[in-house]
């Protein structure tokens, strides 16, 4: 779904998009129950009042001024992923943000099966807010999620690094540089919904395009679909998945080797750290 050009998405579209995202990230075991979330940032107006017609303010947990007007549909907290695409306004909110960029108008449906948007509600505006006023992105989609390989390799204290860890899980498949060019930002522990988690995914999330929020998930953004921030957390995924399985027969695979990557990141014309 390119959005460089018209015509732009419509709110039927997005919604089955997201839909899409939320049961691909349960199919690869990365959403347990209500775990994992998604927001999408719409840079244009996008008409959400017939599918989500009930309106109340709200106090927004961190400040957006850029995105004054415009619209981000987020999931609401406890919602299962796997069931978006079931029923999207049961589990969606349409959060329009006012000029103050302090408060926002929260529209839902009289189906609305949530209490309250996602307790990582604040991560992701942020992350809007971040990469809308740096860049000036139109659209933007952000996925946490909790995959179980990367989040067990972040429970061992030597791959709790960024140079150690994409050094670990970039070598199994030659795909891996090519789609994963930034590699993956490790964060440390941090409380989930806190401040300082916030901060930091924020940073995180400026260098690279997926972060890891060691001992906890994911979180990963994309400027062009949903389902491209999910193709990151699988690709990333199943580097973890291949370096666990190593880790379990003894560590005997050799992997790609850095010539042999380097090697795919020049056909490709890969610009890489990853790479000599």
């Amino acid at each position: 779904m390119m959005l460089d050009t018209p015509p732009r998405p419509e709110l039927d579209e997005l919604l089955t998009a997201m839909g899409s995202a939320g049961h691909r990230i349960c199919e690869i075991d990365a959403s347990e129950a209500g775990a994992g979330n998604i927001s999408v940032y719409v840079g244009w107006d996008v008409e959400v009042r017939r599918r989500f017609p009930i309106a109340e303010t709200i106090e927004l947990p961190a400040p957006a001024p850029a995105l004054a007007g415009r619209t981000i549909l987020v999931t609401g907290s406890g919602r299962r992923l796997r069931q978006i695409h079931e029923d999207p306004e049961a589990n969606i909110g349409a959060v329009v943000v006012h000029d103050n960029g302090t408060t926002a108008t929260l529209y839902t449906s009289p189906r609305r099966l949530f209490e309250r948007l996602t307790s990582e509600f604040n991560s992701h505006l942020a992350v809007h807010q971040d990469q809308v006023a740096r860049r000036g992105v139109e659209f933007q989609a952000v996925v946490h999620a909790q995959p179980m390989n990367l989040t067990y390799l972040s429970h061992i204290p030597s791959y709790r690094d960024t140079e150690a860890m994409n050094r670990r899980i970039l070598r199994w498949e030659p795909e891996s540089i090519v789609s994963l060019s930034a590699g993956v930002g490790v964060l440390e522990f941090m409380i989930p919904g806190s401040a300082e988690l916030m901060a930091a995914n924020v940073e995180g999330l400026r260098e690279f395009e997926i972060v890891l929020w060691s001992k906890h998930g994911v979180m990963a953004r994309s400027d062009v679909s949903v389902t491209r921030a999910v193709d990151r957390i699988e690709y990333a995924e199943t580097g973890a998945k291949y370096e666990y399985m190593d880790l379990v027969a003894g560590c005997r695979a050799q992997g790609l080797t850095q010539d042999e990557i380097t090697a795919v990141a020049q056909e490709f014309s890969i610009d890489s750290r990853w790479v000599h």
